[in-house]
């Protein structure tokens, strides 16, 4: 079977004045967001070859479908199917989630705190059949805080596109419109008279956050905020004192936390962003206060694997982690980054109280050197000793 060629199309592009030959530009659909709802508007050139590559791959894996299946199962057999999670309660019923061995889906269940008759409020499995779709994806799954209605949120199409439905619990019938294109999230009021849910824009963003009465089917929804800024998502949510619907700037927060920063739940935009300031000012301090170092110990490495390490030696590699953790490091390239030879940081995060470099090449005596930031001679004859003792202790050991 011949391998299946994407065909060439070439355009010249440029940038920061410098241009180059581009023969696959042409795949990037400007409408791929459109593709994602609607499979159908996929350029049919684009189409036809990852099909021709699905056939490829499947006739050159049909001998190893035995032992696919035998993979599966082993993983699959580690996993706990038969599962239930802890009653979470509210004023009136208890209510929980369970997986079994023979569904694909989770089951949500409550029953009356005091009885012990439970009552199944969602079923993925029996759901994806009603709706006899080949993708099935749950966004979210909310109860209103009367206990009356079920709000769930489906993408059908694998998009992350998610339309909102809202039913009756007691009779089981849907009882608002369908809310499309939704970021997926539901947040009832307390008064259960409205919804609240982001919607998403042009360029798959939660931006703007809208209200729906329940019950309207025509109406539309209400536009209660609408985050200007580019930079920034939305998220909605009730505070734990149920006093407060809270709008989060989600991207600047998971960014915040992304860095390791501690952060409350309750804080605002500004405060989020001065602490990312702060926290950014301070990595900066750290990295150049090491960079000498950096420079020395890149260099030191460079010269080492060019002039000294034979082919049968592995290579050094100078790992630069200063921004996320403040840290330099030397390692064999197949070492995991645990296993460094040489360690370089700044002593109790402070450039003023100097830099330390923790040594491991002999794994007979770990050394650690302290150095003032204007002695980056001193610490480069130190490093320069450390490695080039080990590459002859190498060399030493393969000869015998």
């Amino acid at each position: 079977m011949k391998v299946p060629q994407l065909k060439k199309k070439l355009e010249i592009k440029s940038c920061h004045n410098i241009e180059w030959e581009d023969n696959y530009s042409w795949i990037h659909q400007k409408n791929i967001l459109e593709v994602l709802k609607d499979k159908s508007k996929l350029d049919s050139e684009v189409k036809k070859y990852l099909e021709e590559e699905n056939t490829y791959s499947q006739h050159h894996l049909k001998d190893t479908k035995e032992i696919q299946k035998k993979l599966f199962d082993e993983i699959k057999g580690r996993i706990k199917l038969d599962d239930e999670s802890l009653p979470y309660k509210d004023h009136t019923y208890e209510y929980w989630t369970k997986t079994t061995a023979k569904g694909n889906y989770s089951i949500k269940l409550r029953k009356k705190i005091g009885s012990e008759n439970i009552e199944e409020i969602w079923n993925g499995d029996k759901e994806k059949e009603k709706l006899k779709t080949e993708y099935f994806g749950v966004g979210d799954l909310e109860v209103s805080n009367n206990d009356k209605y079920l709000g769930y949120s489906l993408d059908l199409k694998g998009s992350e596109y998610y339309t909102i439905y809202l039913r009756d619990i007691k009779t089981n019938k849907i009882i608002s419109k369908e809310i499309t294109e939704t970021s997926g999230g539901i947040t009832f009021s307390l008064d259960d008279e409205y919804i609240f849910y982001s919607k998403l824009d042009e360029n798959h963003r939660a931006r703007k956050i809208y209200r729906h009465k329940i019950g309207d089917v025509d109406a539309k929804d209400e536009l209660i905020f609408e985050e200007k800024s580019e930079a920034f998502t939305v998220s909605i949510g009730i505070s734990s004192d149920e006093k407060y619907r809270i709008i989060r700037d989600q991207k600047i927060r998971e960014r915040v936390e992304a860095l390791g920063v501690k952060i409350q739940g309750d804080e605002d935009r500004e405060t989020l962003l001065q602490k990312e300031k702060e926290y950014t000012l301070a990595r900066q301090k750290i990295e150049f206060a090491l960079e000498s170092f950096y420079r020395s110990a890149s260099s030191l490495v460079f010269q080492l694997n060019k002039r000294h390490i034979t082919r049968h030696m592995s290579i050094f590699r100078c790992i630069d982690r200063r921004f996320e953790t403040g840290e330099i490091f030397v390692k064999w390239d197949e070492a995991s980054d645990d296993e460094w030879l040489l360690l370089i940081y700044i002593k109790n995060n402070s450039p003023d109280e100097g830099i330390v470099i923790e040594d491991k090449t002999n794994p007979e005596k770990n050394i650690s050197h302290e150095f003032k930031n204007n002695e980056i001679f001193k610490a480069s004859d130190t490093m320069v000793d450390a490695l080039t003792q080990l590459i002859a202790r190498k060399r030493a050991k393969n000869i015998n």
